[in-house]
């Protein structure tokens, strides 16, 4: 069991908490160090706050919240992590269960990063084109949908004049909005113009070149398999290129299912995020059904795409844990997870380091980190720091490409 030093002056809480950990050491707040120190340290007060908040550790509010304590942190280093406590606030139970979980992960470990990860060139460039578009046209500007799939990106934006919304009948008539980098439908752009909006086009440069395909196979008289998840942005907007032709297939299954006028007339085309063994499967189901089949002009799943999910594929052969930070909205970030377990290693999808259970890391040595490519990159810096304060952390990378793509912004932004 991990010694901890308890710096408090609550007896409640020291008793709660020694009750879970025989091995504490309880101190008054008086005797707070003012540098780390080699042991475990933590202290407890109260505050004025109505929540609990925690001072300096990441994972001791992902720990708080595991066990069903609503916490916030600030995420700066402090010399001993500090939980604060509402006065009158009688959760002692949850905060000595999460500072057990936080304990039994203290030790030295090593973090194997993947690389490349994080932000592909498309998401810069997506959220390039908002902030100009803020400079240019002023708050509020209004954005289609989530600009790309990142709480933190929507939350920073959206705190400096972003509007965000469901549908272009939301915005104001006359107003500019943005589209998002997973593009949109024939049918938006058409309502939009009837609202007379200013529009910004941030749609990926990759997503806009599927969009090109369906409607050329759609002018040749081609039924379209689009290998898709029904719902996603990107999909909706695909297939909107090509209505009446164009058919979803999410499974191997679905290919048996295909209604098409002409078995040697038909083409597929793919959701760029994807995972490319999942895809390879409907493909192979395709060209057994339809022998003519005509894919893409190159390959539809974006080079990000391949280069994370073959960085992960690498990193998870000689880990106990692979952390993907991302959001649960990207597709990206869910395939990064399923390409990790179907490579034999444990998969946990984190926004970002508050999320981490600590109890995840009990017993691991080896940890595998990499994010979405929709992730900033601080995201992931912030996890590492994380993980070093539970103990000394040797940091490795392991590489399988370079990425040096950049996209040009819209003429309207230049």
């Amino acid at each position: 069991m991990t010694a901890l030093l308890l710096y408090s002056d609550e007896p409640l809480a020291e008793a709660a908490i020694a009750r879970r950990l025989p091995d504490v050491t309880c101190r008054p707040t008086t005797e707070m160090p003012s540098r780390p120190t080699a042991t475990p340290s933590l202290a407890l007060r109260r505050g004025a706050s109505s929540e609990v908040t925690v001072d300096g550790a990441d994972l001791l509010v992902a720990a708080l919240r595991a066990v069903g304590v609503p916490a916030r942190g600030d995420g700066e280093p402090v010399p001993v992590p500090t939980i604060v406590l509402p006065h009158e606030d009688d959760r002692l139970a949850g905060v000595a269960a999460a500072v057990e979980r936080w304990c039994g992960a203290h030790a030295d470990r090593s973090v194997v990063l993947a690389a490349p990860r994080s932000a592909c060139a498309g998401v810069d460039r997506a959220v390039e084109i908002v902030e100009l578009a803020l400079e240019r046209f002023g708050a509020p500007l209004y954005v289609r949908k989530q600009i790309v799939h990142n709480e933190h990106i929507v939350a920073d934006l959206t705190a400096r004049g972003a509007v965000f919304v469901d549908s272009v009948d939301e915005v104001p008539e006359g107003a500019a909005v943005v589209f998002s980098a997973h593009g949109v439908s024939p049918a938006v752009r058409q309502a939009a113009a009837e609202r007379r909006l200013v529009t910004i086009d941030a749609t990926c440069p990759l997503v806009a070149k599927v969009h090109s395909e369906a409607r050329q196979h759609a002018r040749e008289g081609r039924t379209i398999a689009y290998i898709g998840h029904a719902g996603h942005e990107e999909s909706e907007g695909t297939l909107g290129e090509a209505p009446g032709v164009m058919h979803l297939v999410e499974t191997v299954e679905d290919v048996d299912r295909l209604e098409v006028r002409d078995p040697h007339d038909v083409a597929f085309l793919t959701q760029t995020t994807l995972a490319a063994d999942e895809v390879g499967e409907i493909v192979t189901a395709l060209r057994h059904r339809f022998p003519d089949a005509k894919g893409p002009r190159g390959e539809d799943i974006c080079y990000a795409t391949t280069n994370r999910q073959h960085a992960v594929r690498a990193v998870a052969a000689g880990v106990d844990l692979v952390i993907v930070v991302g959001s649960r909205t990207s597709s990206n970030a869910n395939r990064l997870v399923e390409v990790t377990t179907r490579s034999g290693a444990p998969a946990v999808l984190v926004e970002d380091a508050t999320e981490l259970d600590p109890a995840l890391l009990r017993g691991v040595a080896r940890v595998g980190v990499t994010a979405a490519a929709s992730t900033p990159e601080p995201l992931v810096q912030r996890l590492i720091a994380a993980l070093s304060s539970l103990g000394r952390v040797e940091v490795d990378e392991v590489r399988v490409a370079r990425e040096d793509i950049a996209f040009t912004l819209p003429a309207a932004l230049r």
